[in-house]
Parts: C-alpha cells; structure tokens; sequence
C-alpha cells in the first residue's frame, strides 16, 4: 500500500507498507542509492510472521522531497512523522548499508518509540576514535567519500551525470560494481530475481534527481548529530567479514561503543549477504 505522509516541515515523503496491516510494525530503511522499493521479504513471508514493513524514499530519493544539508540524525524527524501518520506508537527499525546509521539514529533519538534495531554492513561515525575509517574500502567508495567531507560540489558534479545514466539504465550500477564485487557478492546478483528487484530500486531511487545520494553521502561525512553509545534499547550489528563497501571494522568499532548491542560478524560473506540475513534479522526484531 503506498501513500504520502507530510513532514513536520511540509516536505512530502513517499511511504510503502507491505505484509499484514495489523501486523507488529517495522521501519525498513533502504541503502545507498535506493527507494522504498530495495529488497524485503515476500508478503506471504511478512504475513506468516504477523508483521508489517514500512518503507520509504530518503529525502531526494524516489517520490520524497529533497532536505537541503541533512544530517543522518534528521531520520528521526521523519520516521516519527510517518509512524504518527499510520498510527503507530512504537515500532522496530532495520538498516541496511546507507540505511544503517539511519536505523542508529532512531534508535538513539527516538528511545521511546523504537523498541528494537538492526543495523546491516553499516558504517560508524565519520569522526569515530580509533578506526581507520578507509581501512579495507574498494577504491569508489574513498573516492566518493573522501569527495563528499572535502568538496561536495565536485561530489554533485560527479554524481549527477552518474545518475542520469543510471537511471536510463540501472543495469550500469552494477555493472560498474561488478568489478570491485568480492566471489561472494558476485554469485549473489547474478540470480535473475534479485537483480531485477536491486535494478527497480535503483531506478526508483534515482527517478527524479541524485540528490538523495549526494545527500546520503554528505551526511555520512559531516557530523551525524546524535552519539551511538547513548541507544538503550537492544541493537544487532551485522556484517560480513568480506565487505569492501563497508568495511567490517566499522561495526565492530559500534559493537565496541553501544552498550545494548549484540554483533554478528559472518566470515565468509560480504556485502550483499545482508540480503540473505535479512528474514532472520526480523525474526529477531520481532522478539519481546
């Protein structure tokens, strides 16, 4: 079911329910690029669990509103808005990727409402203490970020006409991935299925502007407005031990720093095996 929830500010947010509508709610946040409609399980699967997912465009991103200089903290502000809209008093987060420091930021500014979170191949801070933020990432990705904290105009004038040739052909993404895609990721987008679903998202992400993913970006890189080691409630941290677009050193650093939280590190997989945890992440996401 999709509708349009307004921001605390007026902005339009494009919101995606799916599963059982009296199901236990849980907030899935997408990656980076993406939309509201990135991967989750099928609605016979959420129906048998008695759950509900709700997703939704990052501002900039898909049928969302563009926000001017966001900070990862001001996910709060809008997921709040959304549960209001649905009528939901609390509720689970998942993030994957992009989406995991989002998820953080609920948890950590929405202690009332959020009861779980799970955050999947995320990244830490970028002034985290002690870690090599850099440290095991593919070429792109310190190209991107490193961009994005010291010049973001050039990061736009990248971005944009990458996008717009994405989004007349979001096979490009991963194809350009595709080279720096570690024997683990690779085997799993080749399935058919999968890649069609990761090919709609990216499409729908990009449909109107790049600005969600230069936002995204610029966010991850400029102070995230709120300290993970105040979340409270219990949090899982996923990753595989492979990923090389978000190393495993940085949920080990949040591991290290958030008092609640529960890590599971999987040698062998990378980054899209998040993918594949996902239906047993929300089986524990739906625990008392």
């Amino acid at each position: 079911m999709r509708s349009q929830v307004r921001a605390a500010d007026g902005r339009h947010l494009m919101v995606e329910r799916f599963g059982d509508p009296r199901g236990r709610p849980v907030f899935l946040l997408h990656g980076t690029p993406g939309s509201r409609l990135g991967p989750a399980p099928r609605g016979m699967v959420l129906y048998q669990r008695r759950m509900q997912l709700i997703a939704y465009d990052r501002p900039g991103y898909g049928g969302s509103d563009r926000l001017r200089g966001r900070s990862v903290a001001h996910v709060a502000q809008d997921v709040a808005a959304i549960a209001d809209a649905l009528g939901l008093d609390t509720f689970a987060v998942a993030g994957r990727s992009g989406g995991a420091p989002h998820a953080l930021a609920c948890a950590a500014l929405l202690p009332d409402r959020v009861t779980r979170t799970a955050a999947l191949v995320g990244l830490a801070p970028w002034d985290a203490d002690g870690l090599d933020w850099f440290d095991g990432m593919t070429a792109s990705n310190v190209r991107e970020y490193s961009t994005a904290a010291v010049d973001p105009e050039e990061l736009a004038a990248r971005l944009i006409p990458r996008s717009d040739a994405i989004r007349k052909d979001p096979g490009r993404l991963l194809d350009e991935l595709r080279r720096e895609l570690t024997d683990n990721d690779r085997m799993i987008v080749s399935d058919a299925g999968l890649r069609s679903m990761l090919l709609r998202n990216y499409r729908e992400g990009l449909r109107t502007s790049a600005y969600g993913w230069i936002d995204d970006a610029i966010a991850f890189c400029t102070p995230w407005g709120f300290d993970p080691a105040d979340i409270t409630s219990p949090v899982l941290l996923w990753h595989g031990e492979q990923d090389v677009f978000s190393p495993v050193g940085h949920s080990r650093w949040l591991a290290a720093r958030i008092p609640s939280a529960t890590a599971a590190f999987e040698p062998a997989a990378a980054h899209f095996a998040a993918l594949h945890a996902l239906p047993r992440i929300l089986t524990w996401l739906m625990r008392e």
